[in-house]
This record gives structure tokens, C-alpha cells and sequence, in this order.
């Protein structure tokens, strides 16, 4: 193997180390903004069930039940 096929191929892996890198930062943080996001609207979501469609001192979760059907 010639020196400069070595070369590349050291320079390729870095690359790629690099990428990769880069890769995983982006992914954790897209699943941490998810993960946010969802939160947030589970939070409103019980929210309005608790101020709209709860029964005396019923439970988010009780509601929920009833709602749907699962009693």
C-alpha cells in the first residue's frame, strides 16, 4: 500500500469519526426537544381535560377513563 492510499485512508476515518460525531448530537438533541415537546402538550392536554371535562374533584386519569370509555 502506498503512502498516500494510507494517508487517505487515515484522513477518511477522521472524517467519518468525525460525522458521526456530529451525527449523534444532532439525534440526542432532537430527541431531547421531543421528548420536551410532548411533555408540554401532555401537560396542557390534562390541563384542559381537568378544567373541561372533569366531574366534582374527579381525576385527570378518571376522566380520562370515563372519556374514552374504559369505566
Amino acid at each position: 500500500m502506498s503512502k498516500f492510499t494510507e494517508v487517505n485512508e487515515k484522513i477518511a476515518e477522521k472524517v467519518v469519526e468525525g460525522y458521526k460525531k456530529i451525527e449523534d448530537g444532532v439525534v440526542d438533541g432532537y430527541k431531547k426537544l421531543e421528548t420536551g415537546v410532548v411533555d408540554g402538550f401532555n401537560k396542557v392536554n390534562d390541563k384542559i381535560i381537568e378544567k373541561v371535562f372533569s366531574k366534582d374533584g374527579e381525576t385527570v386519569e378518571d376522566t380520562k377513563k370515563r372519556l374514552s370509555g374504559d369505566e
